[in-house]
């Protein structure tokens, strides 16, 4: 749509409110709301201001005021508020200069596009996430001097087979929540209406089904589209799936590792480049792919470690990201092995449907930056012909020792793999994708808010191991 055409659409059904959105630096959506005879066509260039320096990570209190830009191409209508609400997604401003905000992660999401075209190595980066996720039915949490714990309560877990009352079974047993049908499904409907919102507004969703893990793991599978509205989907995607679970009562988290002794939640990311309409992956090489597309592969496993700082950027996301399980950690490339950071589908042989699959990602990451992050690790690899090796075709538990060892991997821990990105992202400030100022604020800010509080408090688990010493 157009400045015109949103007016139109906002009339035709009868909005009252617009409700402007943006993502921080961490990865939330925050809003605010006007009546909506604010919006005019003048609106989309003037822009909308608010303060900048209460958002996670952006600016300073002496230079607070920014714009709000809205996107026409972004406009919906809200599913869940009662008054008529006209949603729009907007880009970050400065309200001197009118520039783009360097801080505002779409604003590198469309700079990684234009980069891509501006190389002439394609014309369209196509992007499809799988992100998981689980729905609780309750949640309790705190942290303070003297205690700190977590209480995660399911219908569905499997823990509950022993409840006294409203006990009927039916529940998936561990690392066994993959397809079974209801009722052992108890989420079937929750997860149809969520599928009914997201396309209300227009998202193109395949599919959705059960995950491995017991306790509500879900997943729902949104079709491919270009970098840009594939993370401007996946931040609707978040919106709807905890909106609806709100009102049936339950809870979603996004936490890559919220259960012990059960499977996490990643953010499985495919991806291609294609020119002029026709995809360029598609070849004669290993598993059917192009000497493109295993230059890409190569380029994500070199910056593999680094690209892990967005990609699985929490604490927890190393909970999940643990070798010897069936986690993604080997920075390898095979057709089916899934302990591989890239894997390559194999469900068909259409050219348009041949793709890479980067396997570390967890839904906690912001994803536009995760998103311009993998293309620029590509479009490295491609630019210096990288090698990806031999394929992992192995299973890599089955390896000797020796052979194993020789299989680089993923960071260990957040701090780790906040001193990859220290080490490695020339690739990223190709182009002015990525500036130096946001990769330093960005592991400035981890650093601070997240690696180090955690690291000086004191673990639950820490009492059962040494309490009696």
């Amino acid at each position: 749509m157009d400045p015109k055409g949103v007016l139109d659409f906002a009339s035709k059904h009868n909005a009252k409110i617009l409700d402007l959105r943006f993502t921080d630096l961490p990865g939330l959506w925050q809003h605010v709301s006007y009546p909506i005879g604010e919006l005019e066509e003048s609106s989309f260039k003037e822009g909308f201001g608010f303060d900048g320096s209460s958002i996670r990570g952006w600016q300073s209190i002496h230079e607070s005021d920014m714009l709000l830009m809205p996107d026409p191409n972004t406009a919906f209508m809200d599913p869940f508020r009662d008054t008529p609400t006209l949603v729009m997604i907007c880009n970050v401003g400065d309200p001197i200069t009118h520039k783009p905000y360097p801080r505002d992660p779409r604003q590198i999401a469309i700079r990684a596009e234009a980069h891509l075209k501006d190389s002439g190595v394609a014309d369209q980066a196509f992007f499809g996430a799988e992100a998981e996720f689980f729905i609780f039915d309750s949640i309790r949490f705190d942290s303070a001097p003297q205690h700190g714990f977590y209480f995660i309560d399911s219908d569905e877990g499997r823990w509950n087979t022993g409840r006294a009352e409203h006990n009927l079974g039916y529940r998936p047993r561990y690392k066994e929540g993959y397809f079974p049908a209801p009722p052992i499904d108890h989420f079937q409907d929750l997860r149809s209406e969520m599928v009914l919102r997201m396309m209300e507004i227009g998202m193109d969703v395949e599919c959705q089904h059960h995950e491995v893990a017991t306790a509500g793991q879900a997943e729902i599978d949104l079709r491919f589209n270009t970098l840009l509205t594939s993370a401007d989907n996946m931040m609707k995607y978040k919106f709807v799936i905890k909106s609806v679970a709100q009102q049936y009562g339950k809870t979603v988290t996004f936490m890559p590792k919220p259960l012990f002794g059960d499977n996490g939640s990643g953010m499985h990311t495919h991806q291609s480049l294609w020119s002029k309409n026709k995809p360029l992956f598609a070849g004669d090489k290993y598993a059917g792919l192009s000497q493109m597309a295993l230059w890409y592969a190569g380029g994500l496993l070199k910056h593999g470690r680094s690209i892990s700082a967005f990609s699985a950027p929490t604490t927890n996301s190393y909970k999940r990201l643990v070798p010897g399980y069936e986690a993604p950690v080997n920075l390898a490339y095979s057709s089916r092995n899934r302990s591989a950071a890239v894997r390559i589908p194999m469900y068909s042989a259409n050219p348009k449907a041949k793709r890479l699959e980067f396997r570390p990602p967890d839904p906690s990451c912001n994803v536009y930056l995760t998103f311009a992050a993998m293309l620029m690790a590509g479009l490295d690899g491609i630019e210096n012909k990288i090698d990806p090796g031999k394929p992992l075709d192995k299973d890599i538990f089955e390896l000797e020792a020796e052979e194993a060892s020789k299989v680089p991997t993923m960071p260990g821990s957040l701090d780790e793999a906040l001193k990859a990105l220290e080490d490695d992202h020339k690739y990223l400030i190709k182009g002015g994708v990525f500036t130096q100022e946001l990769i330093d604020l960005w592991i400035e800010y981890k650093t601070k808010n997240e690696a180090d509080p955690v690291r000086m408090r004191p673990h639950p688990y820490e009492f059962h191991l040494y309490y009696d010493i």
